[in-house]
């Protein structure tokens, strides 16, 4: 795979580049530009940050950030059961839970929602930080709504981290949540209250919620770069002509012309 000239490996997070110490530097290097594109890539272009993952992978295997990141990669594409084996071979060498919650998904991704509410009761959840519990929360109300448990599913949402009127990471997307269960069950009055709350707390726009609030309220937004709006608009400016021309634009310049006192020339 292809790495930009301005990639040169350094852009990584500390502790992965302690990782790669364990490698050759030559090698290291390598891995680290890839992993470079991994992260570079993942949100716009998943397909070929997966491209990437499995350079890295076949370069450095036993290494549990590249094991991590082929996870990520292969999440990204919703390759579920590939993402569950190396985000479990990241778990292994590491021995953190930090990747629990997202082995859950996993397993709703496999069409396994009970698994993954096991897992939301099993010890490792309390070894979580508070964003990797929040997390955990959100897995869990996913799994209920597969399940058609939707009334479980508020439930499970409900917690004093919603309440919280402190904005925190995970905050917007809590409350979207909350929101959009709070939707498919019916209570659209209340959905609109917290897909506000969500706006309010979402400032780097990673939910839609925005969107969700001005489709509850009935507001239409119009692409403003649409061309194909800019050619029909330019086609009824044309027709528009066409038909002033047909209809005798010698009289509207007559009448102009008596608008302002001047004569006008039939020509």
């Amino acid at each position: 795979m292809p790495i930009p000239e301005d990639v040169t490996g350094e852009e990584i997070d500390q502790d992965v580049r302690q990782e790669l110490q364990s490698l050759p530097k030559t090698l290291a290097e390598d891995v680290a530009k890839n992993l470079v594109m991994v992260a570079r890539l993942i949100d716009e272009d998943p397909e070929r940050a997966y491209a990437y993952s499995k350079v890295a992978l076949r370069l450095a295997s036993r290494v549990a950030a590249v094991r991590e990141a082929g996870g990520f990669a292969a999440y990204a594409n919703q390759k579920y059961a590939e993402a569950l084996a190396e985000f479990r071979a990241a778990r292994r060498m590491t021995g953190s839970v930090e990747l629990w919650p997202v082995m859950a998904d996993c397993e709703r991704g496999l069409g396994r929602p009970e698994k993954a509410l096991d897992m939301a009761g099993a010890p490792e959840v309390h070894k979580l930080d508070k964003a990797g519990q929040v997390e955990m929360r959100l897995v869990a109300a996913g799994a209920r709504r597969d399940m058609g448990q939707l009334d479980a599913a508020i439930v499970t949402l409900q917690s004093p981290e919603l309440a919280s009127s402190s904005a925190q990471p995970w905050t917007a997307r809590l409350r979207y949540a909350y929101a959009d269960a709070l939707l498919a069950a019916g209570r659209q009055g209340e959905a609109r209250e917290w897909f506000a709350k969500a706006v309010e707390a979402d400032k780097d726009g990673s939910t839609d919620a925005s969107d969700r609030l001005a489709e509850l309220d009935g507001v239409e937004f119009v692409d403003a770069f649409d061309e194909s709006v800019v050619e029909d608009d330019d086609a009824s400016v044309v027709e528009s002509a066409k038909d002033a021309g047909d209809t005798g634009h010698t009289e509207v310049a007559e009448d102009a012309g008596d608008d302002n006192g001047n004569d006008v020339d039939d020509d």
